[in-house]
């Protein structure tokens, strides 16, 4: 469904009018923004000040300073109008608009990224390519341009150029170049923190970091990111594209900026030691299982001190697994960063309260933040697993992503999710955890499928849970009890649920086939009554954390 339709059905909440500003012209009614904003639960995120020295303090506020114009960046990325609006809601002397700017600055913009990108600011809805694309850009218009123009393909589909229109005609537009003044702030500034910083391997990144700032050319410095080994973790620049709708090319901006939890990162760095097995279980022909993504695939959790850009956007990342360069991942693999702290907060205050809603009581026992927190690792780790690069019967390299097009973040994310849960048990028989974890497992990812639905269905993540969801209730790998209305795990068919699903994502990516990827989505991603229920039981639930950093208070 196109998101006009989408708004279309909606019950229309506008109008009240500030003619004061013309960039704003009409608003949503202040208590559904008010009601919007209290969905998101401030949560103060602290993280251990002891593990750092007085050296490494200061280089990590430089580093923050740095992350803080990744949020401005971002910005700019998500709508063209963005910083008029914001300059016009931070206008002084209108108290009334601050719940209009409290919901912006959660969503970066003003649209409700809750619900499919519903605008509570103006009533124009988002464009499908953000402001990666010119606005009235169509893509018959991108694909007929190259079709007449084969040589400007590469920098069209490139992951760092936004598309313009100049004099008439579609240009390609570094992002070193659209956004020079931000960027060469930001590069000033890491450059500084190298300057302060004793550690060898934090200060290569730091610096070719900065330097691709400038060259628009993010290789190198992805390498060195891989190879750092520092207490300060931080990773910083564009890598998702989740917010380019219309192809998926085009990378956000984002920062994380943490520190290194020494005990659990040694707990969980044995998992790194097993990828080569975990790639020979799964279940697809050995053809298409790929050994060579590099056997180095390293895994930190860490405690998030801050975070800006798209990873700040509406609802917290839990974890992320970067690099998303293929050939850094030929190289050297990927590095899973697990937040703990920020897991824990979200645990606490919103996953547990939805699961004593939505499971049968005799799953409830079998919940905890330890089988929540390892399927997160497990998630990070299965999407460095699988089809990367693909050869076409012609002879043609290319890889999974390209060839998925938009529905590829969809299928990826629900291989993650279900991929976790089969390496997950795989790694319990192996004695990598321990076997008794292994079977509340399920309950804990069918709980939290409840939690990432409600954030709306179209973000591909949602779609993925929805995906899952229905596949597995369709093998009867979950239950549902109509009079108690709770969800159960069947215990006797779940595994092979899992392993099924497994293998058709697996084989859609290993074959590059997008029209079966749009079937899969079309067929699975939908929300039952059922979910839907239960899902208007949380109405009193926070969403998600709005996090308060700790590390901002520091002076």
């Amino acid at each position: 469904m196109s998101m006009k339709l989408i708004l279309l059905s909606l019950p229309l909440l506008f109008l009240t009018f500030n003619c004061s500003e013309e960039v704003i012209h009409s608003k949503a009614d202040i208590e559904y923004v008010k009601k919007q904003v209290a969905k998101f639960a401030p949560v103060t995120i602290s993280f251990d000040s002891t593990l750092l020295d007085e050296m490494e303090t200061k280089t990590l506020q430089k580093i923050i300073e740095a992350a803080k114009i990744m949020d401005e960046i971002f910005l700019e990325q998500v709508y063209s109008k963005n910083t008029k609006i914001k300059t016009a809601l931070m206008a002084p002397g209108d108290q009334q608009d601050k719940p209009y700017l409290d919901l912006f600055t959660i969503m970066f913009g003003p649209f409700n990224r809750l619900e499919e990108n519903r605008p509570f600011i103006n009533n124009t809805p988002k464009p499908d390519g953000a402001n990666f694309y010119p606005p009235d850009m169509s893509k018959e218009e991108f694909r007929h341009w190259l079709k007449e123009h084969p040589e400007e393909k590469q920098s069209f589909e490139h992951a760092f150029t936004l598309i313009r229109r100049e004099k008439g005609q579609l240009i390609a537009v570094p992002y070193a170049q659209a956004y020079k003044p931000d960027l060469d702030q930001t590069a000033s500034f890491l450059r500084e923190a190298a300057e302060l910083t004793r550690n060898a391997s934090l200060r290569q990144y730091l610096n070719s970091r900065a330097d691709a700032f400038g060259s628009n050319d993010y290789y190198q410095s992805d390498m060195d990111w891989m190879d750092l080994d520092s207490q300060i973790e931080v990773v910083i620049g564009p890598y998702e594209v989740y917010e380019d709708q219309l192809f998926g090319y085009k990378a956000a901006f984002e920062a994380f900026v943490t520190i290194v939890d020494p005990v659990e990162s040694k707990n969980l760095k044995i998992v790194g030691q097993y990828l080569n097995a975990l790639e020979k279980s799964l279940p697809i022909e050995e053809k298409y299982k790929n050994f060579e993504r590099g056997a180095e695939s390293p895994v930190k959790v860490v405690q998030e001190v801050f975070s800006a850009g798209d990873t700040k956007a509406g609802i917290q990342t839990l974890a992320f697994n970067l690099p998303n360069d293929e050939r850094v991942r030929e190289a050297k693999g990927s590095k899973k960063v697990m937040l703990k702290n920020i897991a824990e907060a979200k645990f606490n205050t919103i996953y547990m309260p939805i699961a004593q809603i939505v499971l049968d009581e005799s799953m409830l026992s079998m919940i905890s933040f330890e089988r929540w927190f390892t399927h997160i690792l497990m998630h990070e780790v299965t999407h460095g697993l699988g089809p990367g690069n693909l050869i076409l019967e012609d002879g043609a390299e290319t890889t999974v992503s390209k060839m998925l097009r938009e529905t590829y973040s969809t299928i990826e994310e629900c291989k993650a999710d279900i991929g976790g849960l089969y390496t997950y048990a795989y790694l319990c028989k192996k004695d990598v955890f321990p076997d008794e974890l292994e079977k509340g497992i399920y309950p804990t990812y069918l709980a939290g499928i409840f939690r990432s639905v409600r954030f709306g269905t179209e973000s591909a993540h949602a779609r993925a849970n929805l995906i899952a969801f229905n596949y597995i209730l369709e093998k009867g790998g979950f239950s549902y009890d109509e009079k108690a209305q709770k969800f159960s795990v069947n215990d006797g068919k779940i595994r092979e649920a899992v392993s099924a699903l497994l293998h058709d994502l697996l084989m859609v990516e290993a074959e590059g086939n997008y029209q079966g990827a749009q079937k899969m989505i079309e067929m699975y991603a939908v929300m039952p009554p059922t979910m839907q229920n239960l899902i208007s039981k949380f109405e009193d639930l926070p969403v998600d954390i709005r996090p308060v950093f700790e590390i901002v208070k520091v002076k």
